[in-house]
């Protein structure tokens, strides 16, 4: 896996930037408040987000003064996002320490989610920027249809890889080509150069929750998160999708439907669909439809002119696909 200090070499001074104003970007007199904005601060991961958009704006020419802001905005969207998934999957955990609605209550995560929120969008207007604050508020509700999307897959028990593509899509890959158009245009980049890197982030943002998904098939105590625990949330993703609809054992795949749509999730019936979807090919098939976005990331990036932010733009598209939490 590429190092990350390596990657964030040709805009090492901007992130510093970045991190002392994302750092300092929210404060509160009310002291709940305040506390839960303290513990969110303290164990936020390494900034991918922020990471990818100041990278966009160095390949395109400069990082500017606009570019730092929207990248603090952006990983504002995303902090929020992830308060609000955390209350809606009731997750007790994120990277191996209490969620925020486990350590306070689902009143106050969602609360402070919204603050989160609402502070990314005033960002979004300092930058006077009117497509920033398109792309902003498009990918805002992009986000709150796609975690609807999946409660509805969920609900219906929904077997279809075509509709697990549109939550990826809504939930993720929205935000990381926001990501990266955003830093392009922050650069005053042209046309085709911001569009260049919109679809790049969007197979940014594939690769990302692709990966993300194997995870759940695997034991690891970095990501904090219990083997099976998408499934237990209802959420059937890709490598289980293409167990089903690929296995010859029609009994079995009638069984693990049932199983699925009644939500039956007993230990053993875990590791049953679990076992099943690594026996029949799901996780070869994810990891390969994640390369495939990889490399239709690089073959995009490989069009902008030649440059050491280019390049690690394509050191992070292998950080994102070789990461292991």
């Amino acid at each position: 896996m590429e190092d990350i200090n390596i990657i964030r070499k040709p805009v090492v001074e901007d992130y510093k930037l970045f991190n002392d104003d994302f750092l300092n970007s929210l404060s509160s007199s009310t002291l709940l408040l305040q506390t839960a904005i303290e513990r969110i601060m303290q164990s936020t991961g390494k900034h991918v987000r922020p990471l990818l958009t100041l990278l966009a704006a160095k390949a395109c020419g400069r990082v500017t003064a606009t570019t730092v802001n929207s990248a603090v905005l952006l990983e504002l969207l995303h902090t929020a996002s992830l308060v609000h998934d955390d209350v809606i999957d009731e997750t007790k955990q994120r990277r191996g320490v209490p969620s925020l609605n486990a350590f306070f209550d689902n009143r106050v995560s969602v609360l402070v989610g919204d603050y989160l929120l609402s502070s990314a969008l005033i960002r979004s207007v300092q930058t006077g920027n009117i497509n920033i604050m398109y792309i902003v508020s498009n990918v805002g509700r992009a986000l709150a249809e796609g975690e609807i999307k999946q409660l509805e897959i969920a609900d219906d028990a929904v077997l279809s890889e075509a509709s697990y593509m549109d939550v990826i899509e809504k939930k993720t890959a929205v935000l990381l080509s926001a990501c990266a158009e955003i830093g392009a245009i922050s650069a005053g980049a042209s046309d085709r150069e911001i569009e260049l890197l919109r679809m790049a982030g969007a197979c940014f943002g594939y690769c990302f929750q692709l990966r993300d998904d194997v995870f759940d098939y695997f034991d690891n105590a970095e990501i904090g998160k219990p083997t099976g625990n998408d499934i237990i949330d209802g959420k059937v993703t890709l490598p289980l999708l293409y167990a089903l609809e690929n296995s010859r054992d029609e009994v079995a795949v009638a069984s693990f439907k049932r199983m699925i749509a009644e939500k039956d999730y007993v230990h053993d019936n875990i590791d049953a669909l679990i076992d099943f979807a690594k026996i029949n090919g799901g996780i070869d098939y994810a990891e390969k439809r994640m390369l495939d976005y990889r490399n239709r990331a690089v073959d995009l990036l490989l069009q902008l002119p030649e440059s050491e932010a280019r390049e690690s733009l394509v050191m992070l598209a292998d950080f994102i696909v070789g990461r292991n939490h």
